[in-house]
């Protein structure tokens, strides 16, 4: 229940003689039982008392408050604010450079954290949003992170990149299963056509280097012609993606080097 003094100190009563602890907290933005404390503990003790005895607050008051208010959206303790307010060589105008200068290199710190939780979003590997246990249950023993960093600083600044992030981040559980199952269906095909001594440059392996070609480009960006020739020369280049490919079947990365090398000729033929 409200009593006397309360309802006089939450009624709207400003003037001459200041204003109500009520209106004041309204003002600030805190509650009355704050402006209490502070009067209890010497932080800030109202000016005037009204006739009753409530407290009134002046506009030195407000100014005092204004200045506590900011030191402990600093983080500054109570006490430590007390000091800091009560220093007779410490100007005004100093507290409020000094509240400025705090405040700017808050607002540096929290860009600055703005701007990692951002790289961090777009770091996301290749926006796979799968928990531990889902990954190894949609990828089995292959790590879908494995290159992503690298293929971030080769690639990060393409289009091409930009496009496979956006499209991999709005994948889900069942899409990645989709995606795993088809590279496992083509890589046991092109498995036993190597195995099987199929030429590079025959009918059926120049589709299957087809159909890789536009697995990429369905799942994560438009692969040209060219650009498939590029990957190709990585697979033999780099010893990490000949030791993928040939691990279907030894000397299946050269063959699928030549295999997309044929087709692309045939298509641009």
């Amino acid at each position: 229940m409200r009593t006397k003094e309360g309802a006089d100190e939450v009624s709207h009563w400003s003037g001459r003689d200041g204003y109500a602890v009520g209106e004041v907290a309204g003002f600030a933005g805190v509650t009355v039982r704050t402006l209490h404390h502070y009067d209890a503990i010497g932080l800030l003790v109202p000016s005037a008392r009204s006739h009753a005895g409530h407290r009134r607050y002046s506009e030195a008051d407000l100014d005092r408050l204004q200045q506590i208010l900011f030191y402990r959206e600093l983080g500054f303790p109570l006490e430590e604010v007390a000091a800091l307010l009560d220093d007779p060589d410490t100007d005004p105008r100093a507290h409020l450079r000094r509240q400025h200068e705090l405040l700017t290199a808050r607002i540096e710190k929290l860009q600055k954290m703005a701007e990692a939780v951002e790289h961090a979003m777009e770091a996301r590997k290749m926006g796979i949003n799968l928990t531990p246990k889902e990954r190894f249950e949609v990828f089995g023993d292959k790590d879908p992170d494995q290159y992503a960093e690298e293929a971030e600083a080769r690639w990060g600044g393409t289009e091409a990149y930009a496009e496979s992030q956006r499209r991999a981040a709005t994948y889900t559980k069942e899409d990645w299963k989709r995606l795993q199952a088809e590279v496992d269906d083509w890589s046991e095909r092109y498995a036993a056509l190597v195995a099987a001594g199929a030429p590079a440059t025959g009918e059926a392996a120049m589709d299957l280097a087809e159909e890789h070609r536009r697995h990429v480009s369905r799942w994560f960006f438009e692969v040209s012609y060219d650009m498939h020739r590029c990957f190709a020369e990585m697979y033999v280049s780099d010893e990490r993606f000949t030791a993928y490919y040939d691990a279907m079947q030894p000397g299946l990365a050269a063959h699928l080097r030549d295999a997309i090398t044929a087709n692309a000729a045939r298509h641009e033929a």
